[in-house]
């Protein structure tokens, strides 16, 4: 119909993650951007596993930005564990379906 432009659209991914090099202690950013109607909500998985953000818990490191980048506001490393290192994916869904994003890896410099 004329109408088109108002029809619900399943999401896509618009702008995928990067591989990351970051060091210890710096922020970082993992990009993703998804379009849909509606507007579709953003997870973000790290080797499979959801990533938990300040919206789960207030004291987390990581913010789901509005646009559905990960930021990291710092980079934790540590001799006995290395929460941000891995792979990467953002999931974009709706009521419609969902779109995953490439795998993108982040890795900490300068170990």
């Amino acid at each position: 119909g004329s109408h088109s432009q108002l029809e619900d659209t399943a999401p896509r991914i618009v702008e995928h993650p990067t591989d990351l090099l970051v060091s210890k202690g710096e922020p970082a950013t993992l990009s993703c951007k998804a379009e849909g109607r509606p507007a579709p909500s953003v997870e973000w998985y790290k080797d499979g596993e959801r990533v938990e953000t300040d919206r789960e818990d207030p004291r987390s490191h990581r913010t789901l930005l509005p646009g559905g980048s990960l930021f990291f506001l710092r980079i934790l490393h540590g001799r006995r564990g290395k929460p941000d290192e891995g792979v990467y994916v953002c999931v974009a869904r709706n009521y419609l379906g969902e779109a995953t994003s490439r795998n993108a890896s982040l890795e900490v410099a300068g170990e």
